[in-house]
């Protein structure tokens, strides 16, 4: 794997990740672009928090200038830092929302948008803000053209947002799970105690000018069984309510903890036994290929005759034709209705036409609370995320914990650039497809969360030789599109468990190096990296020890260690007016082989490249842009 001698520049040559580069789709997304190669990123201190997070905001925000560029002419960046982003409402938002929205971008709310309208508008938007009506699809990501980046769902559900496309497209996707989740219990119960005695059927009939008691007899919730099917954070909330009416209740949630269940006097219970047993439903569960008409004939068949069913949750959950047969035959004696298959359901509608039926317009977040709530939460969340912040509601992103990357955040930065030296090493041939990343720390492999230095060291690798953004929310997906296997280790040192990491190891298999120097003994392409006062350096090359800060451009060199050495290069720089911002060496014996370091701020040109590879004591040499 030993590449000759090198008398000429060596940039970057055109290699492919893998055979299926060229056909799988690029993503020109991140979440506020840049117009420059990297962040500019100050010198960190590990106690101090402010500037740290600032870091690690930048690194989610960077975008290649060479990318950025290939958009659309449509789509000129307004999100860009410094300019204010362009936010897309498209359902109504309470106005307390709309004002912090309007405090960072120009908001525009364009209300009952078409699919073709929408895909229109979306081009020149970085942020769109929906309800559930709004179908935010494939197209309508690729209509974004690489600008979109992020998609907020003021409310809990996101089956209207095309989850594969926005990670594919590295769009985060955002919602606000907390502030209606009492609102949506509350019209739970509600519908459950006014379809228990009869409220709407005996409100329409009096209005009407009957009276007729003996008609609306109810039942009582008093000492009967509620099967809570979904108990999430609205499910456990209609859950201690219905405890506090006196009823029995249950519950089935396969991903649900049993110990959360028990500490409100709720068992969760298998699914069949749910249904079998209760006297009452509720449904708070997701509408996902599993739960969808997840209620049909077959498991109303199963339920005892004369049950109860409230659905607050999604209506896709509930097959209409087999609940409104169910109705027919008495297996079903009521059924309290918020949500639909399709919305608005249509006006001849067997089912909400059913006379044992009490339905609501998607209520189930409709109080001013709640919606004032639903609406700060959402455009806080979407402003977080156009500042390049990961949010704690974020639904195709991996959760990191705001103190852990506080902790981390200069150690992506020297994953990044680890990843981008690294690439950078690798000569022209067959692409990179094995990549391991070795984390040395001295907490155990449980204590380090290592999903965005994994991100960023994909990022470093796959920006500057593709036309594809990668940011945390898709580079998994990106990795995986190009044929790129990325594997991590773990391994425990003796070193401070104040600090997360001791060092990075990045190593490319498979490939040939531009630079033999760094190929290690296991013939595979090696750098190590610290963080040092804060600042990411380069500490291993191959097998050799060096110490450089990894700012500025970089120029690597093996020679014959002899007296002089650093003084000529240094003088082939200066006489180009080639600033040196560090130099270090490191040597395998005395009087052997060596690696000079050369920090430069400047990109040296051809000639003085030239003049480096003509001194004959240097073997090979590889300049690296950072």
């Amino acid at each position: 794997m030993a590449s000759s001698a090198c008398t000429k520049p060596i940039f970057p040559s055109s290699f492919t990740l893998s055979s299926s580069e060229s056909k799988s789709k690029l993503s020109h997304v991140s979440f506020i672009s840049s117009t420059t190669h990297l962040p500019i990123y100050r010198k960190l201190s590990h106690v101090n928090l402010s500037k740290r997070c600032l870091a690690v905001n930048n690194v989610l925000k960077t975008a290649d200038a060479t990318e950025t560029s290939v958009r659309s002419s449509k789509s000129e960046d307004v999100g860009s830092l410094g300019d204010r982003p362009t936010i897309l409402v498209s359902e109504k938002l309470g106005e307390a929302g709309l004002e912090v929205l309007r405090s960072m971008g120009h908001v525009e709310c364009a209300y009952d948008l078409s699919q073709e309208e929408l895909c229109s508008k979306i081009s020149c938007c970085d942020a769109l803000i929906v309800r559930s009506a709004t179908k935010v699809t494939r197209e309508v990501f690729e209509a974004g053209k690489g600008r979109l980046k992020v998609v907020g769902r003021a409310g809990v559900g996101i089956d209207n947002v095309d989850l594969q496309a926005a990670t594919e497209f590295g769009c985060l996707v955002v919602n606000a799970p907390t502030a209606n989740t009492v609102a949506a219990a509350e019209h739970g119960i509600a519908l459950l105690a006014a379809m228990a005695r009869n409220i709407a059927q005996a409100d329409a009939s009096t209005k009407a000018g009957k009276w007729q008691r003996s008609k609306y007899v109810g039942v009582s919730m008093v000492g009967k069984t509620l099967a809570v099917m979904g108990f999430g954070k609205v499910g456990s909330e209609v859950a201690r309510r219905a405890k506090g009416l006196g009823m029995h209740v249950i519950a089935h949630d396969p991903y649900a903890p049993a110990d959360r269940a028990r500490a409100i006097g709720v068992d969760l219970v298998p699914f069949d036994q749910a249904i079998s047993t209760a006297d009452f439903i509720s449904l708070h569960m997701p509408l996902t290929p599993t739960t969808n008409k997840v209620f049909n004939d077959d498991t109303f068949a199963k339920m005892k005759k004369g049950v109860r069913i409230v659905n607050v949750a999604r209506g896709g959950v509930i097959d209409e034709d087999a609940l409104v047969r169910a109705l027919d035959s008495g297996v079903v004696a009521q059924a309290a209705l918020d949500v639909f298959t399709e919305e608005p359901p249509s006006k001849e509608s067997k089912l909400v036409q059913h006379e044992n039926v009490t339905v609501t317009p998607h209520l189930g977040a409709s109080t001013k609370e709640a919606q004032e709530g639903v609406a700060i939460e959402i455009a806080e969340a979407v402003l977080g995320a156009l500042k390049g912040e990961l949010s704690a509601t974020a639904v195709n992103a991996p959760m990191v914990a705001p103190e852990v990357l506080s902790e981390l955040a200069p150690y992506v930065v020297l994953a990044e650039k680890l990843g981008r030296l690294a690439v950078q090493l690798v000569s022209g041939g067959s692409g990179i497809k094995s990549v391991k990343v070795v984390y040395r720390s001295a907490r155990g492999p449980d204590d380090l969360d290592t999903r965005l230095l994994r991100a960023m060291v994909t990022k470093g690798i796959i920006e500057p030789i593709s036309n594809t953004i990668v940011n945390l929310v898709n580079a998994d997906f990106i990795a995986k599109q190009k044929g790129l296997r990325i594997s991590e280790e773990k391994v425990v040192v003796d070193s401070s468990s104040e600090l997360p990491l001791d060092s990075i190891q990045v190593q490319i298999s498979g490939v040939d190096s531009k630079f033999a120097s760094a190929v290690a003994e296991g013939g595979h392409i090696n750098i190590d990296g610290k963080v040092k006062f804060g600042e990411p350096h380069l500490t291993c090359v191959g097998s050799f020890d060096v110490d450089v800060s990894l700012e500025g451009n970089l120029i690597l060199c093996r020679q014959v260690d002899q007296p002089g050495m650093i003084g000529r290069v240094g003088n082939i720089l200066g006489e180009q007016n080639v600033n040196v911002s560090f130099m270090s060496v490191g040597r395998t014996s005395r009087r052997k082989k060596a690696i000079m370091a050369i920090g430069v701020d400047e990109e040296p040109n051809k000639q003085a490249l030239d003049n480096i590879g003509a001194v004959p004591a240097i073997e090979e040499f590889v300049f690296l842009k950072l």
